[in-house]
């Protein structure tokens, strides 16, 4: 049950709240909405929205207003408006929990119902940076022909009705060319998802979009509008009635949506934007003149990580990341992929030690406080494997290098797919495409090969004789005598 004592959290609260809690010491309404976020959810809440607190607290006067894209925003909608866009920031680790209320969320606006005050926002000369966080499939770019998906109905629909949009790249096409036709200079836009080479994608997608609206209109946004590329990382798991109660019951606040997190974060920016941008740097965020290294780093040691611990364990039986990491044979299993088969074939990374950068990845997913549910890292396994996994298991084909440990992991999703755990147990597989993957990988084990022919998916790999028997062997292995005996007998024979 809520602390019935705990406070409402709303601008009238924050002198009142205990002194467990920190709150902003600066005036919010000195900031300038001069960003706006679009798909607000709990990693923007604990990542970009948190740097920009950090940032006003020493001076900085850049805010933020956020838009919920989908009808499923409703929630963070509702609870964000009744608490004037504050929110409670949990980070969790083995010895204590903080808490603090993050203040630079300054609105937020419910775009399936607000579509134009969207627009308007977008378009207004004060708003200079578009930020998002879409998730890794909603940006309509094939990964491997680099084409944007011109076919898609929300595409196409949004084509024939431009001021009342409903896709991201509606959105800030039509904004953008508000701006163009009032003389107004355009804004930076900024993709803060896990895609590789992100601005360069969301660049491909808008620039595309607006071709099919306007030649003049996308020769415009291609020459004067900037889409840097980033990194982002902080494990941000989904919040629940658990944390409600706990943010309650301890730092005395009745938040309807809280964030919870780790103490580790990091945001490496490529430093190009068309219409100036938030002094970042002076509260960690690393500016540079060429994200790609750090980006590869993250994406192949972190989420490749999650990626076969999230399958595998899942289909093992657990259902929390912690509890996976407390297995020693998957802590092993983890180990080795990063250390042996992904870690050698990354290029060097400016400051960063690969040793000591494994060595923290794996502390952080063994933190018993986040409760970082599997079901949300094994979420839309279409766009993720091939994002995330595929990468350096063809690295590794390529050069000749061992890959047994990224094949386990390939396998493991293959297993999952199959909807049943090692105990019998029904899996919802929750992934735009589970219908056709889940039919198709009713017959992997026998031969994956009709599976790997999802060329969009896999790439070539239905080419590669040797590697397809490989992985058929590890996906039987996993089929009929299980995850956990299959890892054992791996382990053994690797001598690790």
């Amino acid at each position: 049950m809520a602390n019935s004592a705990a406070r409402r959290l709303n601008e009238e609260a924050l002198g009142a709240l205990n002194g467990r809690i920190e709150t902003p010491a600066y005036d919010r309404r000195c900031l300038h909405p001069s960003i706006i976020h679009l798909g607000v959810g709990s990693f923007h809440r604990a990542h970009q929205a948190v740097y920009l607190d950090d940032l006003a607290a020493i001076g900085g006067e850049w805010g933020e207003k956020g838009v919920g894209l989908l009808p499923q925003d409703r929630g963070v909608a509702e609870a964000l408006g009744l608490q004037q866009g504050l929110y409670t920031l949990l980070v969790r680790n083995a010895e204590a929990d903080e808490a603090r209320v993050v203040g630079s969320l300054l609105e937020y606006l419910f775009a399936p119902e607000r579509p134009e005050a969207v627009l308007t926002a977008l378009a207004d000369a004060s708003t200079r940076l578009v930020t998002m966080t879409i998730t890794e499939g909603g940006y309509n770019v094939d990964e491997r022909t680099g084409r944007f998906d011109a076919s898609n109905k929300a595409v196409q629909a949004d084509l024939k009705h431009p001021t009342r949009p409903a896709t991201v790249f509606g959105y800030l096409t039509e904004a953008l060319n508000r701006r163009r036709l009032a003389g107004i200079p355009p804004f930076s836009v900024l993709s803060c998802d896990n895609v590789h080479r992100n601005g360069h994608v969301i660049q491909t997608a808008v620039a595309s979009f607006a071709r099919m609206r306007d030649d003049t209109l996308a020769n415009w946004i291609e020459r004067y509008v900037s889409f840097p590329n980033c990194m982002v990382d902080r494990i941000t798991p989904q919040t629940t009635d658990a944390e409600r109660e706990l943010v309650a019951r301890e730092f005395g606040v009745a938040d309807r949506w809280p964030v919870i997190t780790e103490p580790f974060r990091q945001w490496v920016v490529e430093d190009v934007f068309n219409n100036g941008r938030p002094a970042l740097e002076k509260v960690g965020v690393q500016m540079v003149a060429d994200v790609l290294p750090y980006e590869t780093m993250k994406i192949r040691l972190l989420n490749a990580s999650h990626a076969a611990m999230g399958y595998l364990g899942y289909v093992a039986g657990y259902r929390t990341v912690e509890a996976v990491m407390a297995d020693q044979n998957f802590r092993s299993f983890i180990t080795c992929q990063m250390r042996d088969e992904v870690a050698p074939l990354l290029p060097p990374v400016p400051g960063i030690d690969l040793d000591v950068y494994q060595q923290t990845l794996i502390e952080r997913f063994s933190n018993p406080k986040i409760g970082d549910q599997l079901a949300r890292i094994c979420m839309d396994g279409s766009a993720k494997v091939p994002k995330f996994l595929l990468p350096p298991l063809n690295d590794a084909l390529n050069a000749g290098r061992p890959h047994r440990w990224l094949t386990l992991a390939l396998a493991g999703w293959l297993r999952y797919l199959s909807g049943v755990d090692d105990q019998g147990r029904e899996i919802l597989i929750q992934d735009a495409r589970a219908a056709e993957l889940q039919s198709l990988a009713s017959m992997a084990r026998d031969d994956p090969r009709p599976l790997l022919g999802l060329r969009d998916i896999f790439g070539d790999l239905a080419d590669r004789e040797e590697f397809v028997t490989v992985l058929q062997a590890t996906l039987r292995a996993l089929c009929t005598h299980g995850v956990h005996v299959t890892l054992v007998r791996a382990l053994g024979n690797s001598g690790s």
